[in-house]
């Protein structure tokens, strides 16, 4: 699963691609390195429009097994996740590239390489099929909790493209490249599907459209750079949403 992402893009250029329009949400620094838990940029409906909102990374997880934060969602049949799919749910997570270890150590170091994937060597923007919640509870960590109410994200998940399938074969984020996948009001999915029918439907639309672009620079993915991983920077810990 993606633990690990980077969104170093300006506000004013998530702006205009994504058309948002609310113009400022404070200082937006670049992010090499977003980790479980830490808060990032998200597009998400108001009303009948878009904006930019600051949310914590890891949606709460179910009652029932509890845990860690989950950040990636693979099960969207769960009844856990199934109010989540609606469209005032939906968002999207803007980001330049995003990180899987590699599945073996590295010879040299004994270690897992994080291995980074990027749209093409300039690392333009993009974005993850998202959800989001508002959450009451307390996030952080047990020593330094950190009160609610926090409002919460994560991305969903399908089957890796035949770029990330080598490094991690399980899955990988739904990444969404034109402005019709990207749509999350309520009037652009088919009227009368059920949710989880019309993200699945969003997904194979993604699929599609990643096989009909690959080996182009504008929307081939592809892999970008093997960095040593360090253990003190692996972020707080969170797992998937595959859960039934």
């Amino acid at each position: 699963m993606c633990n690990l992402y980077s969104i170093t893009t300006n506000q004013e250029a998530i702006r205009t691609l994504f058309r948002v329009i609310n113009r400022y949400v404070g200082n937006l620094a670049p992010m090499p390195g977003v980790f479980p838990d830490y808060p990032a940029p998200v597009v998400r409906n108001a009303r009948t429009e878009r904006e930019l909102a600051i949310m914590r990374w890891g949606m709460p997880p179910p009652p029932r097994t509890g845990g860690a934060p989950v950040t990636n969602i693979r099960n969207t049949s769960s009844p856990h996740w199934r109010g989540c799919l609606k469209p005032e749910s939906r968002c999207l997570v803007p980001a330049n590239s995003f990180a899987e270890y590699a599945p073996e150590p590295n010879p040299q170091t004994k270690k897992k390489d994080v291995v980074w994937f990027a749209l093409n060597d300039d690392r333009p923007l993009f974005t993850f099929a998202g959800i989001w919640t508002t959450f009451s509870g307390d996030r952080g960590t047990k020593s330094k909790p950190v009160p609610g109410p926090h409002q919460l994200y994560g991305f969903l998940t399908t089957s890796p493209n035949a770029v990330v399938e080598p490094i991690h074969p399980k899955a990988m984020p739904v990444i969404l490249l034109t402005e019709r996948a990207r749509r999350v009001d309520a009037r652009t999915v088919g009227r009368g599907q059920g949710a989880a029918t019309a993200i699945a439907g969003r997904r194979a639309q993604d699929r599609d459209a990643r096989g009909r672009q690959r080996g182009s620079r504008g929307g081939s993915m592809a892999m970008m750079a093997r960095d040593t991983a360090d253990p003190d920077d692996e972020g707080p810990p969170a797992q998937d949403g595959a859960v039934s």
